[in-house]
């Protein structure tokens, strides 16, 4: 990149941007916003649901896979952080592949990114539908929830980003006070001793029961995939880059808050659910939340946790259908899709983008109804492998960046990741091994068979597009804001 281009970058792009954001959105998204997308973008199905079958395959020796988990991911977010503060695009990731790698990379980490938010779309309405059976058994079908859901979430996201932000702030705020609110309950038990848990309450519960490894080391290993799923979103806070009112300040802010956030939602949350409710009493399929409640005789608080998991799997389906819209623009502006996904609305939404990703996710509904009890088993697995090539591709193009940064190539980065290159190569090692153990689990298998079937599909397209001279090569430049729709 030439520095005639770098400069046009940060003009476009960094601390001087105007409200009319790069790329013809609007930057109305809120320091407090940011900070809550960030928050509760770690938060929904992989724990509120995924935890239940983790548990039972691994014991309460779960803690540590979450928290050796949540030390890569922080690898990860401060690595996205040092290429964002060098220019933040709502392209992300598949922008700065592009740029670093080439555009077919760009090409391939665009497409597969919007189909992991598509895939899990269809996993939290099979989440929020499996919810919604805890107040209404079989009476009414798993699969109209789920279309119900996708409908109502599709008409939520027409509205501009500014209302986006605040309903995400909002589902954001509900969740963090839900788990916040569960850990002091579970900590009085443990010290005061009420409800019906109290005389079995104990720390005692992380050992007694076949010790912390009960299933032993292997057992911890294969929940890996769980694990990271549970985090897969938490880089969502890249995509927002575009429409953030002040990202050099933001985002640095939100990224930060990433260790406290696994340590207090996902290690401690585990602690004191675990110590309050031995770990024999968990089931897959069954919110490890809702069960801890009913365990200690709570009831009323079962049928809140419930109702705050259901607002879980909405809020990050909706999130989901955000990033979508955004990610397809992308890949038109740069010649890698449809110019029909270019256009805006008068408030800076991706309509079309938007609205074609929803449709697939109707798909959810026709799995529910075919397979209503195996449907979330296959698209976790599946929304894993395509949500982590997100993450290879962020530790890939930071080494290089970071490499012809230091080289005096390009400008350095005002928030660099602390002890990279090497904690982007543990990153990457740490997630090799993950897919590995991906490979050993029958259940999560079906996705690395679906993998490369993906990548040849991609790979046509490809040609396709080359064949016809629609991909540009390079980093892409700041696109001229389309015409909003019906202008």
């Amino acid at each position: 990149m030439t520095s005639v281009q770098v400069e046009q970058h940060h003009k476009a792009s960094g601390e001087g941007a105007a409200a009319e954001g790069g790329e013809g959105y609007h930057r109305t998204l809120g320091a407090r916003q940011i900070q809550m997308i960030a928050i509760g973008g770690a938060i929904g199905t992989g724990l509120f649901l995924g935890a239940g079958k983790a548990i039972s395959k691994a014991g309460p020796s779960l803690i540590l896979a979450y928290a050796l988990a949540g030390l890569v991911i922080f690898f990860i977010m401060r690595a996205l952080g040092e290429l964002l503060m060098y220019r933040p695009v709502a392209g992300s990731f598949s922008d700065y592949a592009r740029e670093f790698i080439g555009p077919f990379a760009g090409f391939v980490t665009g497409w597969t990114y919007w189909l992991f938010w598509v895939v899990t779309g269809i996993t939290e309405v099979t989440a929020a539908a499996q919810y919604m059976a805890y107040w209404t058994g079989d009476s009414f079908p798993q699969w109209a929830y789920a279309l119900i859901f996708t409908v109502v979430l599709y008409g939520a996201n027409l509205i501009s980003v500014k209302l986006f932000g605040e309903l995400e702030f909002w589902f954001s705020m509900v969740k963090v006070t839900a788990i916040i609110g569960m850990i002091l309950i579970c900590a009085g038990i443990l010290t005061i001793g009420f409800s019906d848990a109290a005389e079995t309450a104990s720390v005692t519960n992380l050992w007694n029961d076949g010790g912390f490894f009960p299933k032993g080391i292997g057992g911890t290993l294969m929940t890996l995939q769980i694990v990271m799923f549970a985090f897969l979103a938490v880089e969502l806070v890249g995509v927002t880059a575009g429409e953030s009112k002040d990202p050099a300040k933001t985002l640095p802010k939100a990224i930060n808050t990433v260790p406290w956030r696994i340590a207090v939602f996902y290690v401690g949350a585990l602690i004191m659910i675990l110590s309050v409710v031995p770990w024999t009493h968990f089931q897959p399929g069954i919110s490890p939340f809702v069960a801890a409640f009913e365990r200690m005789g709570l009831g009323v608080g079962a049928a809140i946790v419930n109702f705050v998991v259901l607002t879980a799997a909405l809020s990050s389906c909706n999130s989901g259908m955000y990033s979508t819209g955004r990610m397809l623009r992308d890949l038109a502006l740069n010649g890698q899709g449809p110019k029909l996904f270019t256009r805006l609305t008068r408030n800076g939404t991706p309509l079309v983008g938007t609205t074609f990703s929803a449709s697939l996710m109707l798909v959810g509904v026709w799995i529910n109804y075919v397979a209503p009890g195996k449907a979330f088993d296959y698209v976790v697995s599946f929304a894993t492998i395509s949500g982590m090539w997100a993450w290879i591709m962020i530790l890939v193009c930071q080494i290089r960046y970071r490499a012809r940064a230091d080289r005096g190539e390009l400008p350095g980065s005002a928030f660099r990741a602390p002890g990279a290159p090497w904690t982007s190569w543990f990153a990457l090692l740490f997630i090799g091994m993950v897919i590995v153990m991906m490979g050993a689990d029958k259940d999560a298998r079906i996705s690395l068979y679906c993998a490369p079937l993906w990548g040849l599909a991609l790979g046509l397209a490809y040609l396709v597009i080359k064949w016809r001279g629609g991909s540009r090569g390079g980093a892409s430049h700041p696109a001229k804001a389309s015409a909003p729709a019906g202008s």
